[in-house]
């Protein structure tokens, strides 16, 4: 009867052990996830006035999880003269306007019901390193395609249509 009471114990211990160790596991995967999601407190698609006369730089940016699931992040280096990607919100919530780090753009803001888009998003046309000009170009597509705005205090991520994150903070004009 010790024995059985024994292996039980041992088993118990055994499936203790493993129930902590995968819980460690699923914690740390929730934990390297959640610069991405937003938490529950964000404001989805807030309305474009609450933005005005606000700066936003890029200090992020998350590519879509691979076929295991992971969240990498892309590279983003400041521009050739240490310039980040940054947008700005005019004062009168009609237009934006930035810097990709090599390029200026600007665009107009138009906003319905389900929040806001931009549109009409023109830029200069310096030239700059091909990694550059290609994060440059990967930037202002999204800026056009991406599909919700979420903001939470001083973060502001915006969602891609497939799937990319890219995270903003706010700085002072």
């Amino acid at each position: 009867m010790n024995r059985k009471i024994a292996h039980f114990s041992s088993l118990k211990t055994i499936i203790n052990r493993l129930f902590l160790a995968l819980s460690c596991i699923g914690l740390s995967l929730l934990t390297s996830c959640a610069s991405v999601l937003p938490p529950c407190s964000a404001k989805t698609s807030p309305p474009s006035n609450e933005l005005r006369s606000t700066k936003w730089v890029l200090v992020r940016w998350n590519l879509p999880p691979n076929a295991r699931g992971e969240v990498r992040a892309r590279q983003i280096p400041h521009g050739d003269n240490s310039n980040p990607i940054q947008i700005i919100f005019d004062a009168n919530g009609e237009r934006i306007s930035g810097s990709t780090g090599c390029n200026r753009f600007t665009a107009q803001i138009n906003e319905d019901a389900r929040g806001f888009t931009f549109d009409q998003i023109a830029s200069t046309k310096m030239t700059c390193s091909l990694e550059r000009m290609e994060l440059e170009q990967d930037f202002l597509y999204e800026l056009k395609d991406y599909r919700s705005i979420v903001r939470n205090g001083d973060q502001l991520l915006m969602i891609g249509a497939h799937g990319e994150v890219l995270s903003f903070m706010q700085r002072s004009n």
